[in-house]
């Protein structure tokens, strides 16, 4: 991808302009009998700044909006009138249904990293999550810690024995609640208000928000939603939620004890994060404005950034630390390293020496690879020849993140898909067991055969999604055999 430009959320407007952009399409949600009866709905992120500085004469377009009947009409600043649009497509042949990534499932791993996550979040709080799996696990923590406090102590105790006794630790219900300030909003804020946890209001509302996408289920809720509950979400400029600037005063009052949660793929063990690209030049995913967050967690009293990622990946049937020495791509530099959490820990490595930071990460990575890393910062002078990391940080292993947490997902605690999900009974099935094959090794993939091809398959219906209940060649008698061998072994590993 050659003409790609990365740019800072809070910077692409600019970028628009110099540019010369002069075509702005976009969809709009529409409401009869209203003054300003469209909504710009799910996007006014860019489009509100663009439209009043071509009022202003500062920019030129044409405007071209396409009206949905599945967006919500969103109220506030995220209302236009008819004026606004050079051309208007409206008309049941201009609808379709619109883009609705479903709820992803929780790994055991993800709720792990999400209950450390919610122990940061202090009462009366601001907060910042971002879409996944780890997003929805973090919210969940949060429930479970307003509306289920015994056992959710409970869970973090096993995780984390000494939470009850950490300095930054939060773990009691929310009396006051947060207060929403994220550029997405996430489905998990919607649960998060509907659970009394969302619920600290600046100016009568609960959330500013810039963007949203979501489910089929989230979009409905939205639209059906009471419009004086409705309003308590409003949707703003990105300028607005992603910095400071322009009514400063008002903005550091709201934002009070903010904790800005985001994902990475990888970190180093100085601290680096990488969120968007890979060292060989690809890249993986906008930027978006992962910085502007962390950059608000500096210049905010008592803020905190907090970055999540799993401390290792599957490819090809072998595990990779995402926890590195060096890499050659970084999205958030180590000068703003500030909290980084996986399923193993919280590292709260804010302000800290290059040695400190080291041993801290050591802590929250996988326990296969910690010698490795430890040696590669001794050998860069980094940790002394002497130090050894303690007993309780060389327990780090999958094994023991199901051995914590399976007796509460047997409860019914942390279920695969605590919210919902779009996917139908027999997708559900099929997610781990399709998940299970594309991270196998070859061995791996040899034993799911041979068990599918041996075994006769309990699980028709979902070889029917697949087209492969009745294998016309060897390739699809193959997979077939491969599928039934994974919904096998997925059916005991994923209860």
């Amino acid at each position: 991808m050659r003409s790609r430009t990365t740019a800072n959320y809070t910077h692409a407007l600019q970028y628009v302009l110099e540019r010369g952009v002069n075509v702005i399409g976009q969809l709009v949600a529409y409401r009869a009998n209203e003054a300003r009866p469209y909504s710009l709905s799910c996007n006014p992120d860019l489009t509100l700044d663009l439209l009043a500085l071509r009022r202003e004469a500062r920019a030129k377009f044409v405007f071209a909006g396409e009206v949905n009947s599945e967006l919500p009409f969103m109220g506030g600043e995220a209302e236009i009138g008819k004026e606004e649009f050079d051309f208007l497509l409206d008309g049941p042949g201009a609808d379709f249904p619109l883009f609705a990534p479903p709820r992803e499932p929780i790994a055991l791993a993800d709720y792990a990293a999400g209950f450390h996550a919610a122990s940061l979040v202090p009462d009366g709080g601001t907060l910042q999550i971002g879409i996944g799996s780890l997003g929805d696990a973090v919210t969940q923590g949060l429930i479970l810690r307003h509306g289920n406090n015994e056992n959710f102590r409970s869970i973090l105790s096993t995780l984390r024995p000494t939470a009850s006794r950490d300095a930054d630790a939060y773990v009691t219900p929310f009396a006051s609640g947060l207060y929403g300030c994220s550029e997405m909003f996430v489905e998990g804020l919607l649960d998060l208000f509907r659970a009394g946890v969302l619920k600290r209001e600046v100016d009568g509302a609960v959330l500013d928000s810039g963007f949203f996408v979501g489910s089929r289920a989230f979009y409905r809720a939205l639209r059906e939603m009471p419009t004086d509950t409705l309003a308590k979400f409003r949707m703003r400029p990105i300028s607005f939620v992603n910095e400071l600037y322009f009514g400063e005063r008002e903005k550091r009052h709201a934002r009070g004890g903010a904790r800005f949660i985001n994902d990475a793929m990888m970190a180093t063990l100085l601290g680096d994060v990488i969120s968007d690209g890979l060292d060989d030049g690809r890249i993986v995913s906008g930027v978006g404005g992962q910085y502007n967050f962390v950059a608000q967690a500096f210049a905010l009293e008592g803020a905190r950034s907090t970055i999540m990622l799993r401390s290792t990946r599957e490819a090809r049937g072998n595990s990779q630390s995402n926890i590195r020495w060096r890499y050659g791509h970084v999205t958030i530099p180590r000068h703003l390293r500030d909290i980084i959490v996986t399923e193993y820990g919280i590292a709260n490595i804010r302000g800290k020496g290059d040695r400190d930071v080291a041993v801290a990460m050591l802590g929250i990575a996988d326990s296969r690879f910690q010698d490795d890393l430890m040696r590669q910062a001794k050998d860069a002078g980094k940790i002394e020849r002497s130090f050894e990391l303690p007993k309780t940080a060389r327990n780090n292993t999958p094994t023991m993140i199901t051995r914590a947490l399976q007796p509460a997902r047997d409860a019914g605690l942390l279920p695969l898909f605590p919210f919902g999900t779009d996917f139908s009974e027999i997708e559900q099935r099929l997610i781990p067991a399709l998940q299970m094959l594309k991270i196998a090794s070859r061995p791996t993939l040899f034993s799911l055969f041979a068990r599918g091809a041996v075994l006769p398959s309990k699980d028709r219906d979902c070889l029917e999604r697949l087209g492969l209940a009745r294998p016309k060649n060897p390739v699809e008698w193959l997979y077939s055999a491969l599928v039934s061998g994974a919904l096998s072994r997925s059916a005991k590993e994923f209860k």
